[in-house]
């Protein structure tokens, strides 16, 4: 089974419920069979956006086009767009089989070619010897294949996913989500996925677009947004950042003065960016940063401020130290080997931040 592949475009789509503003003149184009992912908080608009793909919400203004072609008046039976809901919305008085052959006999297929493509479609998830089982009788992970299964049967244009491993356990998150990414790949359907889940959207996604209360804060690659974020949020949201808000007060050959709010001037170096005085963040990530005990000699390539080790988390393959630094907090992460001792609270320690991996960001 290997489905035709289109492109979605959104251009300026704007929707409000009453007064107020839920998706903010969103710009996204996503590329025919490309695994793209929705991210962001609860209440930033991620679902709204992937309902008006599907036409069970309607834009005020702006486009939505598939393979070039505005799709807003369409009613969402004509747009031929499958989408997976979060609880999965399986018929429980049906067998796995009639669950998936429901759509094809809403359209009054022939019998023989329901029975070929329902066939195709459990073999394809893996449940073909599940036919007769109610979904009762079936784990979650199972009960999301035969979503899936339902789903693609129909041959549609385009995959929607609405929080699809939010219902599972950590282990079978994992899974599912190598399985859910074969099964597109196989596929080579256009795929949009919605999560709030950052390790997911990471693992999972070719790009990715990061909203916040109703705008469009960045598309990209998982690595583009995690190396280059361009902004505060986007820093926070996708990984762990530190994010020192401060002035920049002089830019003089190849150093930075940078006035950190909390903690004082630090003297950095121009590593690539050069960024303008002025009002900036300063963000780095805390695995860029080595924690050392006071004394000895420091590594003339990073940065380094003494702090204090307000509490500490063993996270098994890492340790991460919250740091008191002035008034501000420096989170730290050091990878974890047997016998390697950990720093209690009250330790006076020294962070290393590695100069190349400061980024400016506006505030």
């Amino acid at each position: 089974m290997n489905l035709n592949q289109v492109s979605l475009e959104a251009r300026h789509i704007s929707l409000s419920y009453g007064a107020t503003e839920v998706l903010k003149d969103v710009n996204i184009r996503i590329e025919p069979g490309e695994f793209f992912a929705l991210l962001g908080p609860s209440g930033s608009g991620k679902s709204t956006l992937l309902r008006l793909i599907a036409g069970f919400n309607q834009h005020q203004r702006g486009e939505l086009l598939i393979d070039g072609k505005d799709i807003t008046g369409t009613p969402p039976h004509l747009r031929n767009v499958g989408m997976v809901f979060q609880n999965y919305a399986l018929w429980p008085h049906m067998t796995v089989w009639d669950n998936v052959a429901f759509g094809l006999v809403e359209r009054r297929e022939a019998k023989d070619v329901i029975r070929r493509k329902v066939g195709a479609a459990l073999e394809l998830v893996g449940l073909s010897q599940y036919g007769q089982r109610r979904p009762n009788q079936l784990s979650g992970g199972q009960q999301q294949r035969v979503a899936l299964a339902r789903t693609v049967v129909i041959e549609p244009k385009m995959l929607l996913l609405d929080e699809p491993l939010s219902n599972l356990d950590k282990n079978l998150r994992v899974q599912m989500r190598e399985e859910l990414k074969n099964l597109q790949r196989t596929l080579g359907l256009t795929t949009i996925f919605v999560t709030h889940d950052q390790e997911e959207a990471m693992t999972t996604a070719d790009r990715m677009a990061v909203l916040d209360l109703g705008v469009l804060q960045q598309v990209g690659a998982a690595s583009e947004l995690f190396d280059r974020p361009v902004n505060r949020f986007v820093a926070g949201f996708v990984g762990t950042a530190n994010l020192l808000g401060g002035r920049v007060t002089q830019v003089r050959g190849e150093s930075v003065t940078f006035d950190a709010d909390g903690i004082g001037e630090l003297l950095l170096p121009c590593s690539g960016e050069r960024p303008e005085p002025g009002r900036t963040t300063l963000a780095f990530r805390p695995h860029t940063v080595l924690i050392r005990a006071r004394g000895g000699q420091p590594d003339a390539a990073r940065i380094w401020i003494d702090g204090r080790v307000e509490s500490s988390e063993f996270l098994g393959e890492l340790s991460r130290y919250r740091v008191r630094v002035g008034e501000k907090f420096i989170v730290a992460n050091q990878a974890h080997y047997a016998g390697l001792s950990l720093f209690q609270p009250g330790a006076e320690v020294r962070l290393g931040i590695e100069a190349t991996q400061l980024r400016y960001l506006p505030n």
